[in-house]
């Protein structure tokens, strides 16, 4: 089944219906280009100028929907017009088909067609004024070049201004659109970096307070119950505390109030004496002289948190025994190793939702660097397993996220 043409649009009803009453008006009023006796009428009278203004007025119909089928027909008919008396309302709608033929043609004919029709042009003038020399002979160029190339130039100028105004709306669509999936990581990066700080926090002074209420409440005894409580309230108001930063950060508006500075390694002794304070067997390597010194903010809060949470899950998941935490700048990066022992345990002291290890993970990963934790073999000939957590921080600039 052949496809029918898309139904022309109203302008071009409009224009068709105009071009026909507009032609014939002047046929009736008997105004043509030409005389009657012309040598160059081939067919006299009025009546034959109808055919070739009747056919131009259904092209124009197709000046949209078949702008090259449109054209070369209108080229038959303006052809046909040349022979009879002709009509001027046959050259304008012609010179309307060469605009749309430029305006809402295929590519490849809206770059030839001006060519095409400024060498038509240029020969229209050359070759009459060549052969008649006579100065008169110029003008066949000019209504040539009124007629052909000046309404395909500027339907090419037309279609430049549109094809740039639709590329600088897209490029308009497609920056807002990058400017939404910024945001829109912006706010998933943010999100994400609050709940690993709200995690790493609290989780330390939550998981202490668990574990210590679960002993008074299990034993009955009044030293243990005292000595408890007092951790459960060390924990609670150090939980408190670091609540309270990290409001502070979210509610910082730039007034008067600044919240308190994130942790750094110069805070890490203080996290081990609340880790021993908790229970653990924790003991902390000695540094070298520089290791903790001109580090970039971002590696120490990463590596004070990733002790923390490493402290923390040997608090909850660790069987008895000793903690040892290392760390060592070597080769432009800060290296981070947390061992404790590795048991059997079929639950936790205090529940957990795994989320530790993933944000430890993520902090080594937005400094470039690495992140392992995992059973080993333990040193000794008894090769008794433990867990080691091991992460390596870039210190340069550039490996910074």
């Amino acid at each position: 089944m052949a496809a029918r043409l898309p139904r022309p649009p109203r302008f071009d009803l409009w224009a068709a219906l105009a071009g026909l009453v507009g032609g014939l008006l002047l046929w009736g009023s008997g105004l043509g280009l030409r005389k009657a006796g012309d040598p160059q009428v081939l067919f006299d009278g009025g009546g034959p100028l109808l055919v070739p203004l009747a056919l131009m007025s259904g092209c124009e119909l197709l000046r949209r929907t078949a702008p090259r089928t449109a054209l070369l027909t209108g080229t038959l008919a303006l052809a046909a017009d040349l022979t009879t008396q002709g009509s001027i309302a046959t050259i304008v709608m012609y010179t309307d088909l060469m605009y749309a033929a430029v305006l809402y043609g295929p590519p490849t004919t809206a770059r030839r067609l001006p060519w095409i029709t400024g060498m038509l042009s240029i020969a229209a003038t050359l070759v009459p004024f060549a052969v008649l020399r006579v100065p008169e002979a110029l003008l066949i160029g000019v209504v040539t070049g009124a007629v052909t190339f000046t309404p395909a130039s500027t339907g090419l100028i037309v279609r430049n201004h549109r094809e740039a105004a639709d590329a600088a709306l897209l490029r308009a669509e497609q920056t807002a659109l990058l400017a939404e999936m910024d945001r829109t990581q912006a706010v998933t990066a943010e999100r994400a970096r609050m709940a690993r700080e709200l995690h790493d926090m609290v989780a330390n002074h939550l998981s202490a307070i668990a574990i210590h209420s679960t002993a008074a409440l299990s034993l009955d005894d009044a030293a243990t119950t005292r000595q408890a409580l007092g951790v459960i309230r060390e924990n609670s108001v150090a939980g408190l505390a670091e609540m309270r930063r990290l409001i502070g950060i979210l509610r910082d508006d730039g007034g008067d109030t600044e919240p308190a500075a994130a942790p750094t390694l110069d805070g890490l002794g203080a996290l081990i004496d609340a880790a021993r304070s908790n229970g653990l067997d924790v003991t902390l390597d000695a540094l070298d002289a520089d290791a903790g010194e001109n580090l970039p903010a971002p590696v120490e809060l990463a590596a004070y948190r990733i002790v923390q949470e490493s402290l923390t899950n040997a608090l909850k998941h660790g069987s008895k025994g000793a903690v040892r935490v290392c760390l060592d700048r070597h080769d432009g990066a800060l290296r981070i190793r947390v061992t404790s022992p590795y048991g059997d345990r079929d639950t936790p002291l205090a529940p957990g939702s795994g989320a530790g290890l993933v944000g430890m993970r993520e902090r080594a990963a937005l400094l470039h660097g690495t992140f392992e934790a995992g059973p080993v073999a333990g040193p000794g000939a008894a090769g008794a397993k433990i867990w080691a957590v091991r992460a390596t921080l870039p210190l340069t600039e550039g490996d910074l996220a």
